[in-house]
């Protein structure tokens, strides 16, 4: 509605983990409003997305801990990060909505669709990836035909927020490429 309303076109769509997966639906429900697909650690293939796991409402240790598993380093994410996370669950509607989000996920895999993206694609992965872990990485590669995988070492679920200076240097270097 927001894209319609604004005559948005051509645009480029990013997306981590489960944003990915949006990210992706968006792109092959609206080919022609987008110019180019950016995914990092993105859900759609192969779902490890809660380690198992749902989110526990009102267990500060245990979001600490899940959110320490996102990062190469759990000292990158500080506390403010945690608490935000941690707020967030507290909401029941807002915890139904991740794991309604998580779930829908999981049951569409997109292996047999993601052929039909034909946008220039960067695929930025953390190397230490343990939840879209790189094999997940090269599959996406390998299904999307116009893309370009990048990895960053040392980094795992969120590149943009571990490693940002190597996380932006790729992305400006694809979106200097697209214009």
């Amino acid at each position: 509605q927001f894209v319609e309303e604004m005559g948005l076109s051509d645009m480029i769509v990013m997306g981590n983990s489960l944003g990915g997966h949006i990210g992706l639906m968006y792109t092959l429900d609206n080919p022609d409003k987008v110019g180019a697909l950016v995914l990092t650690g993105s859900s759609g293939l192969f779902e490890n997305s809660m380690g198992g796991s749902y989110p526990k409402r009102g267990d500060y240790n245990y979001i600490k801990e899940r959110v320490g598993y996102t990062f190469y380093d759990p000292n990158t994410v500080g506390e403010e990060y945690v608490k935000e996370i941690f707020e967030t669950l507290k909401s029941i509607s807002k915890s139904m909505r991740i794991v309604a989000i998580a779930k829908s996920a999981q049951r569409h895999n997109m292996a047999g669709e993601i052929a039909d993206i034909k946008v220039p694609t960067l695929l930025i992965w953390g190397l230490n990836d343990t939840i879209t872990p790189p094999a997940v990485a090269h599959e996406f590669n390998k299904r999307i035909p116009n893309s370009t995988l990048r990895f960053i070492d040392k980094c795992c679920h969120a590149p943009m927020m571990e490693r940002p200076q190597e996380f932006n240097e790729i992305l400006e270097d694809f979106l200097i490429s697209q214009s």
